[in-house]
This record gives structure tokens, sequence and C-alpha cells, in this order.
């Protein structure tokens, strides 16, 4: 047991930004004003875009928990559709953060809110409240430990139970109050202290990342979806658990220097932004070359909708391409969807799989010609250090 008269109620603080920190954020910032420019004026990819963005996102959180579903089936949730293959945990790890995400970009712009331990425990509810043994919504009752998957060993301590609801006031007090940090410096500081407190006794990882990502939609600085850095997070999970070992050092230390976790953050930004820029080009141009096919072909021209996602490396079921109409002002009905999805099936375009309920479509060879094209063109991914000597 740490000895508890030797630990101080206060935060892991924010580091102190040199040039080499500041420079990452001037091409953040650069990246998010180019952005803008494409998303600025209403197109109609982008609802399909924010749809995978936010799929992604939700996969990317879950699968560093060990909780894996094929990206489409991630939409499905996310859609509030059955996924396709997955096991009935999973299913409700993922409906569960969804929800709790959906919730997050509701607060993006409420004129009264404030941040709050019952907000950190709302929010934790909505994620594991499927299971009451996990303690939905409630901090844990005692000293928690972190475990090496592989060798069994304990590698990191929580802060002490008798500190943690403290801690937590501290941690949203700084958060309501008034400073002039980076809104990408103060969403990953949040991160860091969430997820080392460990208040819960499950989901702090997931915890730490919705934190994150409500930070950054409350900073209104892009569109929500196309910020955070969890889908990032997700490919890159041993390094993020490197990183906050690194720093914890194996207990609740916050004297310790949080530097190593600010540039691994502003890194998986920088990347994560590359990403979603080259994304957002590409798909302007898939959706100028289906609008193409479309005419051609003689489809109706919401079909475009279940080429767009299908391009994208999706499954597409009748459930989910309702599912997209559902909020819009022309939704469809089941037999609508089942004539479309036969109508594309018949122009070669898509590839029906499966019978009765487990039917899904997939890319016919002239989709997936266009999409090779597309990877083919595409630039090369950039993943230098920008903070290596």
């Amino acid at each position: 047991m740490m000895d508890s008269q030797r630990i101080t109620r206060t935060l892991f603080q924010t580091p102190e930004l040199g040039e080499p920190e500041l420079a990452v954020l001037n091409d953040l910032a650069q990246l998010r004003e180019d952005m803008r420019i494409y998303l600025h004026e209403p197109r109609r990819w982008h609802g399909p875009l924010r749809r995978q963005a936010f799929a992604r996102a939700i996969h990317g959180s879950n699968t560093i928990e060990g909780y894996t579903l094929q990206l489409d089936d991630a939409a499905a949730v996310a859609l509030g559709e059955d996924p396709l293959d997955t096991d009935e945990e999973t299913r409700l790890a993922y409906k569960g953060y969804s929800d709790a995400m959906t919730y997050v970009l509701q607060l993006a712009d409420e004129d009264d809110f404030t941040y709050g331990a019952q907000l950190l425990k709302s929010l934790h509810y909505m994620m594991m409240g499927y299971s009451l043994a996990k303690r939905p919504g409630r901090w844990r009752q005692g000293a928690i430990y972190v475990h090496n998957s592989e060798s069994g060993k304990i590698v990191y301590e929580g802060a002490p139970i008798e500190h943690v609801s403290s801690l937590v006031s501290e941690l949203v007090a700084e958060l309501n109050g008034d400073d002039d940090l980076p809104p990408m410096v103060r969403a990953a500081m949040a991160h860091l202290n969430l997820v080392l407190i460990h208040p819960f006794a499950d989901g702090n990882g997931r915890m730490a990342r919705c934190l994150q990502s409500l930070v950054l939609a409350r900073e209104g600085i892009l569109s929500p979806v196309f910020v955070n850095i969890e889908e990032y997070l997700g490919r890159n999970t041993q390094d993020y658990y490197n990183v906050l070992a690194e720093v914890a050092d194996g207990r609740w230390q916050p004297h310790r220097d949080a530097m190593p976790w600010l540039r691994f953050a502003l890194t998986a930004h920088l990347r994560q932004a590359r990403t979603w820029f080259r994304r957002i080009k590409e798909s302007e141009r898939l959706w100028s070359e289906l609008e193409v096919l479309v005419a051609a072909k003689g489809l109706p021209d919401r079909s475009l909708v279940a080429l767009f996602d299908a391009t994208s490396g999706f499954r597409i079921r009748n459930a989910t391409y309702r599912a997209a109409f559902e909020d819009t002002e022309n939704p469809i009905t089941e037999g609508t969807a089942s004539r479309d999805l036969r109508q594309l099936v018949e122009a070669n375009l898509l590839v029906k799989n499966g019978t009765k309920r487990g039917t899904y479509y997939t890319l016919g060879a002239e989709l997936i010609a266009l999409r090779e094209a597309i990877i083919e063109a595409r630039d090369p991914r950039d993943e230098t250090d920008p903070f290596a000597p």
C-alpha cells in the first residue's frame, strides 16, 4: 500500500510549452483551418463522413479495452442497430460508449454547461450501466490496481481512495476555470489526470478519453468528431500504455513531469488531423465519382449513401442503410431500401452476401477499381516524430 501521508492533493501540472510544442500547435491550427474550408459549406458527403468518424472514435476507444468489432458493426451500434458479428458484452460496451459520446456532442454548445463530478458519474453510468458489478456511476470503494495482462504483475496503483473525491473536485474546478491553455493541451491534461486518479472500479480509460473529447467539443475548434484522437490511440495502444506508465511510474505521483504524455498527445493529434484531412479530400473526390456513376446508371440519388459507405470499406445492410436516413427529412422504408440495394446489385456496383437477417452487401468490381484508384493517388503517410531532436 502507498503511504497516504506522502500524497498531496494536487493534480499533474501542465508543462511549460516550449518552441517544439508551440510549433506542433501551429501546425495543428493550420490543419484545422484547411479542414474547415472543406467542411464550411454543407456538402451531402459531410453527414456520412461524420457518421464514419464517430464510429471510428467509439471503435478505437473500445478496442483499447479488448472489445473488438468490425468498423461497420461499430457504426451499426451507433445507429441503434445490432452488429452482424459479436457477443452481447461487446455490443453493450459499444452501445454504452456510443450513448456517452452522443451526449458529449449534445453538450458541445450547451449554454449553461459546467463540469462536475456528477456529470462524470453520469457519463460513466451511460458507459457501464449494463453491469452493476462495475459500479456504474459511482466511485470505486477501495484501492485499485492495474495489472499487466500477460505477466499479471501490478503496473499501476490508483490514487488513494480517501483522496478520490477531492481530486476529482479539483479537476472539474480547474476545467471550469479560466485559463489561456490551448484546447488540445487542456484536454490532454484532463485525460491524464482522470485516468491516473482512476476513480472508478472499471472504465477509467474510456472515461478519460471521453472527457478529453468533451473538453475539445466544448472549445468548439472544429466539428468534434474530427479532432478527437481515439482512433489513433486504438491503433497505437501499446505506445499509449507505455507513455502513461512512464509518467505515472507505478502510482499516483502528480509531482512527476507530464511532458512525455503531452508530447504523445500532440503527436497523436497531428497524425490524426493529417489522416482526417486526407480522408476529407478523398471523400469529396469519391462522392463526385459516385454521383457520375449513379446518374449514368439511372439509380436513385439516395443510393449514394450506401455506395459511399461501401467504398469506404463498410458492409451495407438494409437496416443500417435505412438508419442513415432516420433523422432526415426523407426517411425510407424497408421495402424502398430492399429495392435500392437490389438495383445496386443489378448494376454490378454491390455484391450480395449471406441470407435472411445475415444479408449484407460489399463492393462490386467497378467500385473496387474506384477505391483502388483513390488509394493509389493518396499522398504518403507522414509518420515523422515532430519532437525528434
